[in-house]
């Protein structure tokens, strides 16, 4: 018995076992054909806005619509008081009638003269006088008859019309107060709100990228589908885009693209903000991740990937966003993405990669607890 005790006590302890490599969830990187879109920030504007302003002077008579409804293009909004434009018509056709008088005389006097000027009965300097006075009344005639129109056109104005057709804003002013014409006194707003514009802010880098990642610019993209949402909110109506313009704001560094949008039921208002996807063509060969997996630190973006059994960072290019996706350059087909579990590794570590599957409709993969399962 002693000597087994003692050939127990020399033998050496048995070495600890190896711990497992550590096992995480990865998804295999692979490339697809994903839409090229740009959500941006952007305001609504009217397609045709028109201020009615007073274009004569005088006191309002009456107002003849309701604030808020739609009114027809040559309807009667306002009336002026006619009384001194009828009274300045009635002096400019008078005027006229003196200076076509004026003209008849100077014609029939130029007449008389001219055979007396081929006799010599009178001289030469008095025929041109007489020609001269004759144009003179002709030129009087002319002036007068424009003062004529003139008036006529102040009597016109003064039953003031929608310029436009379109949706009438608050009345400006109310019967018996004056307007002038010198001050463009503003009386009333009308606005077309069927279809409307909305103006999109788009950074030129984005847009640089966008041709980078698809071939293709915004400016190639007329026709192309817009959605609006904000917040909650999403409008029932997509819209298409028109064009790009054709500067720069230096403040900024951000170009306007600009959208169609029909608007029945006026629930698109001017000056509102909203928030546009610009739908554009597919980017061929693209690859997309869970947003969850990409780790930013100073400005620069990677995954964790593992290659022969080692976890690896690997740095990549955040391009844009696809719903709850990222856009990245930097993978290729195949790479092993570690999507869970890569928050306790250390690059170089030897791990076991569990492949996982992402669920149908959602881009986040399952645990590597319910992979094991």
């Amino acid at each position: 018995m002693l000597l087994t005790l003692l050939a127990l006590g020399c033998a050496p302890d048995p070495a600890p076992a190896e711990r497992p490599p550590p096992q995480v969830g990865v998804l295999h990187a692979q490339t697809e054909s994903l839409p090229v879109q740009l959500e941006l920030p952007g305001r609504v504007e009217a397609v045709r806005t028109a201020q009615v302003r007073a274009r004569v002077t005088g006191v309002v008579l009456e107002r003849s619509f309701e604030e808020g409804e739609w009114v027809e293009q040559g309807q009667v909004l306002y009336r002026i008081d006619p009384a001194p434009m009828q009274a300045a018509l009635a002096q400019a056709k008078a005027q006229v009638s003196v200076a076509q008088a004026n003209l008849q005389l100077a014609q029939s006097t130029a007449q008389r003269l001219e055979p007396l000027a081929g006799t010599k009965a009178v001289s030469a300097q008095t025929l041109d006088d007489a020609r001269a006075a004759e144009a003179q009344a002709r030129a009087s005639l002319e002036l007068a008859k424009a003062q004529a129109q003139s008036a006529a056109l102040d009597l016109q104005y003064a039953t003031v019309r929608a310029p436009i057709s379109g949706r009438i804003g608050r009345g400006l002013v109310t019967e018996g107060a004056l307007v002038s014409a010198g001050e463009l006194t503003p009386m009333a707003s009308i606005v077309q709100l069927d279809p409307v514009y909305v103006n999109l802010s788009v950074p030129v880098a984005e847009l640089r990228a966008l041709r980078a990642q698809s071939g293709t610019s915004l400016e190639q993209e007329q026709g192309a589908q817009v959605t609006l949402s904000d917040g909650d909110w999403q409008y029932a109506h997509s819209g298409s885009l028109l064009f790009t313009d054709v500067s720069v704001d230096p403040q900024t560094g951000s170009t306007l693209i600009r959208a169609s949008f029909p608007n029945p039921d006026a629930e698109l208002l001017p000056g509102m903000f909203v928030r546009g996807s610009v739908q554009g063509r597919r980017q061929e060969l693209a690859v997309s991740l869970p947003e969850e997996v990409i780790q930013r630190s100073g400005g620069e973006s990677s995954v964790i990937v593992v290659q022969d059994g080692v976890a690896k960072e690997r740095s990549v290019q955040v391009r844009r966003t696809v719903g709850t996706q990222v856009v990245v350059q930097g993978l290729e087909s195949g790479d092993a993405v570690v999507t869970d579990g890569f928050q306790k590794l250390t690059v170089g570590q030897p791990v076991t990669a569990v492949e996982v599957q992402a669920q149908a409709g959602a881009p986040q993969t399952p645990t590597v607890a319910q992979a094991e399962e």
